[in-house]
């Protein structure tokens, strides 16, 4: 049950980061550049921390031995993961108040994602 529910976990977060990452070519256009309804960013949020979520489900479920030397993969990929998210609600917060954000917040937000997807992904491929 546990290796299922990783498997969906990175079916999530796969998602959210292809949406993200179409999210942010767009913002990259400024002004000028094609604007995506505020649903996008959304649904982009909602499949990366449901995917965070079912990932934390995973680990507190019993299941199988992980394959020799992938013993921390989830637990570091959830808590790198973690940390996106938090960096995704800081993007959420400054627009909210704001309206405007610097890309280097984006950019922390997605090499901390992609590291963390990483992760899974090499947890999910080693069996």
């Amino acid at each position: 049950m546990s290796a299922t529910l990783t498997a969906w976990a990175g079916w999530l977060c796969l998602g959210g980061a292809v949406l993200g990452a179409i999210v942010a070519v767009a913002q990259l256009g400024g002004a000028h550049g094609p604007r995506l309804p505020w649903q996008a960013g959304a649904l982009h949020g909602a499949l990366g921390a449901g995917g965070l979520g079912v990932l934390v489900l995973a680990l507190a479920t019993p299941g199988d031995a992980a394959p020799a030397g992938t013993d921390g993969f989830r637990v570091a990929a959830a808590s790198v993961l973690g940390l996106a998210l938090l960096g995704g609600l800081t993007i959420l917060a400054v627009r909210l108040r704001r309206g405007r954000y610097g890309m280097g917040v984006v950019g922390v937000h997605a090499s901390l994602a992609i590291a963390g997807l990483a992760l899974l992904a090499a947890r999910l491929f080693a069996g």
